[in-house]
């Protein structure tokens, strides 16, 4: 009983939702209300690229582009061309699924690290665009973003956001799952163990390469516009090299594959600098350290790894 449990997709999302939903009777104050929003909208990020990544077996180091296309969508869209905030995320959604398919045709037909140099490419061709674009972005002093308005209720406390974001989190990872269920998925992780074989299956390789692409820059222009959203304001950095790194960093760290592992991993790097904040001096040697023994002891990744020992301990 507990084997079955254990392997069933849905039971861990379940966990996290009765985590999620539980946690706010133990918060002290509301900066973990913050810090859980943060935590969120980085993994529903990070859901989104381990369909790429994990899934499809493509490579992405640009990925904080399509987030900061969904970042600037809500706040320049409000501030430049006074359209509702909601509004503004689905058009940040539809810009970024038109520029990944655009980017994605060409770019996609290469591999290994042809692949991922082309991908940075496209990451610092939007951050060079955002911080130069002055007139509409602000700059590379970023800009304010109009806060968003629901039913006539305007999210800004800290808790509302919380709340919000997690919902958002658990519909995406929802999908994430059926995706990984449906034949598109199947393709995907056909895809993944040999592009030869796929296609000799009769798997259109090129087409799912760029299905998966445009899945994951949706993804990520949604977390964009809630990270936007949420802070009210928005600077470059949103689509920064560093950002795409930290991105892929959580994937790999919780799980290749794995939408719980995605969710865990960025809970972890999310999490793990406020844990050795009062160590300054020693907080970003600290913080290498543990990512390298967690990817030397547990290379498939937090997730996979610590559930299959737990299997092994289940009757």
């Amino acid at each position: 009983m507990a084997q079955r449990l254990l392997n069933h997709r849905a039971f861990g999302l379940l966990v996290i939702a009765l985590i999620i939903a539980v946690a706010p009777l133990f918060f002290p104050s509301t900066f973990y209300y913050r810090m859980g929003t943060a935590i969120f909208i980085a993994a529903l990020a990070a859901v989104g690229l381990n369909v790429l990544m994990g899934l499809a077996g493509q490579v992405s180091l640009g990925h904080a582009g399509f987030y900061g296309i969904g970042a600037y969508a809500v706040a320049v869209g409000p501030a430049t061309f006074d359209i509702a905030p909601w509004a503004a995320i689905f058009i940040g959604i539809a810009l970024a699924a038109a520029v990944a398919y655009l980017v994605g045709r060409p770019i996609l037909k290469l591999r290994g690290h042809y692949l991922a140099v082309a991908t940075l490419g496209f990451g610092i061709l939007v951050s060079m665009v955002l911080t130069n674009e002055g007139t509409w972005t602000g700059g590379p002093d970023g800009m304010g973003v109009k806060r968003l308005v629901l039913f006539g209720y305007v999210l800004k406390d800290r808790a509302a956001w919380y709340w919000a974001s997690a919902a958002v989190l658990l519909v995406g990872a929802v999908v994430a799952v059926n995706l990984i269920e449906s034949p598109t998925g199947r393709a995907l992780r056909a895809l993944h163990d040999s592009e030869v074989a796929a296609a000799v299956n009769g798997i259109d390789v090129a087409r799912y390469k760029l299905v998966a692409f445009v899945i994951s820059a949706c993804y990520a222009s949604l977390a964009g516009s809630l990270a936007a959203l949420s802070d009210a304001f928005i600077t470059p950095a949103s689509a920064g090299f560093l950002k795409s790194i930290e991105l892929v960093t959580m994937v790999v760290l919780g799980g290749m594959g794995s939408v719980i592992g995605s969710i865990i991993g960025a809970a972890f790097l999310e999490s793990l600098p406020q844990l050795l904040a009062r160590m300054q001096e020693i907080e970003h040697v600290l913080l290498g350290l543990i990512i390298m023994l967690v990817m030397i002891f547990m290379r498939d990744g937090l997730f996979p790894t610590l559930a299959r020992r737990f299997r092994r301990a289940a009757p």
